[in-house]
């Protein structure tokens, strides 16, 4: 039997890929470029996609996972897609936000842009020294700049750094810049070019359709993977003890054989299920990684009216709390509405506006009715704004902690994770048989070492794991 494993070969060997998200999908159509037949992918939800879940609402579709195409150098996604017309700039509309305080007063664009300044330009920049933490980097150098500014009211200025904090925690889903390792923002390698390309009317699902060669505008043609992705097959168990076969159950009962598993489940998963999910129990540097890693929250509000609600020269509101108003906030039964940072228009959906809300106070918003969301964002809207906003014709809200099948939102590096000695590497590193077969590998945004949390990390992870698989087929074949 293990003759006939060590004769497999790219037309043979039998691989099943965990997760039909962006890494998952990617894996497996690179496996089929390099030639490899027998494919498969088993996905937990009743769609594709994972964390991309563009769905119908408005005028045409919302992104309620990812949203935008992070950059353009060093990024896969954009490099595959810049010369389709699926991409559009979002320039500065995002910068023409109206920062507003709890007591309606909106603040100048004069002193919005000092503050601003202020806070972008104390982000900490290579070569840097990297112990600590990003929250407290940030704050003492946000402080010392605007020292040399003493016309800046120090009270806003201290309203402006708490909200500016919870928009930079919603990149990575941070839940505060306090436990943000200095060393792991500055080793992120942010791809230069536009931050916030949209894509325009179509959802990020418009990546995966062409990931997959598949026809754009039907629904269900999945293209190179027509046949090859099984929904709603929810994993009980990975068992990967013997240097045979890897054997997969599933929670319906069914039980499958492997010769390769390329595991892209999210962060959040791994966390909550690996102890009973993998037999044996993975090896303690992995383990260690899975402890290590955070996974975070951000959910967002999508809301639709009969005409865009927001006066003409407003793109959205970024909120600043007074002292006093947060602290009534706080003791009340609306205290998660601390952590909404803003709303803003929705490019190409002119009657939308989107909210976002981040951390602790994301998590425990899923646990709310809707009613009780959505009855508490409009107290926000009279709380701040100085004009009145009517009820939206309808309502969307994410709840990604939630779902069983993420736990989360995306993955980040902590101060905890650099004290354990641990990051993305460990998570990506494979189980390998005594011979040095690969048994069981990891992808996923959560395994890359430069570009997690993002969707051009989780691609270039399910291809590194598939060209890992290439090349062990490749250098047998010169044996």
């Amino acid at each position: 039997m293990i003759n006939s494993i060590n004769r497999r070969t790219k037309q043979t060997a039998r691989i099943v890929i965990i997760g039909a998200g962006p890494s998952g999908i990617a894996a497996a159509t690179r496996l089929l470029e390099q030639g490899f037949k027998n494919v498969s992918i088993l996905e937990a939800e009743d769609r594709i996609g994972g964390r991309i879940c563009t769905v119908p609402f408005g005028d045409s579709v919302v992104d309620k996972g990812a949203q935008w195409c992070h950059g353009e150098t060093g990024n896969v996604v954009y490099q595959l897609v810049k010369d389709l017309n699926v991409l559009d700039r979002t320039g500065d509309v995002m910068k023409a936000m109206n920062f507003v305080r709890s007591n309606k007063e909106v603040l100048s664009n004069e002193n919005a842009f000092i503050l601003g300044a202020a806070f972008q330009g104390s982000l900490p920049t290579p070569p840097n020294e990297t112990n600590g933490s990003l929250g407290d980097h940030l704050t003492n150098n946000y402080w010392n700049a605007l020292s040399k500014s003493p016309s800046v009211d120090k009270t806003i200025a201290k309203e402006m750094l708490e909200t500016s904090k919870k928009l930079r925690c919603s990149f990575t889903a941070y839940d505060h810049l306090f436990e943000v390792s200095r060393r792991a923002h500055l080793e992120f390698k942010m791809s230069d070019g536009e931050f916030l390309l949209n894509w325009k009317d179509k959802g990020y699902r418009s990546f995966l359709k062409l990931l997959m060669k598949a026809k754009p505008n039907a629904a269900d043609d999945l293209g190179v993977l027509n046949g090859r992705v099984r929904l709603n097959k929810r994993l009980a168990e990975i068992n990967y003890a013997s240097d045979i076969q890897v054997k997969l159950r599933c929670n319906d009962g069914e039980v499958l054989t492997a010769d390769h598993v390329i595991c892209t489940v999210s962060l959040g998963v791994l966390k909550e299920q690996h102890s009973q999910l993998f037999v044996p129990a993975l090896p303690e540097a992995k383990v260690r990684a899975i402890k290590g890693l955070k996974m975070g929250t951000v959910n967002k509000f999508y809301f639709e009216y009969a005409t865009q609600p927001l006066p003409v020269d407003w793109f959205g509101a970024t909120f600043l709390w007074l002292d006093e108003d947060l602290d009534e906030l706080r003791g009340s039964e609306r205290f998660w509405l601390e952590s909404i940072f803003g709303f803003h228009r929705v490019l190409h959906q002119p009657r939308l506006l989107q909210g976002w809300i981040i951390g602790e106070h994301a998590r425990y918003m899923e646990t709310l009715t809707e009613e009780e969301v959505l009855e508490g964002l409009q107290w926000l809207f009279r709380k701040f704004l100085p004009f009145n906003m009517p009820q939206p014709q309808r309502f969307l809200r994410t709840q990604w902690n939630s779902n069983p099948s993420f736990r989360g939102t995306c993955s980040s590096r902590t101060n905890y994770t650099d004290e354990l000695r641990t990051g993305p590497w460990d998570l990506a590193t494979p189980l390998l048989d005594q011979s040095g077969r690969p048994k069981v590998q990891f992808a996923g945004e959560a395994s890359s070492n430069t570009h997690f949390s993002s969707v051009h990390g989780a691609v270039e992870a399910g291809w590194r794991e598939a060209d890992r698989l290439n090349e062990y087929y490749n250098s047998r074949n010169k044996l």
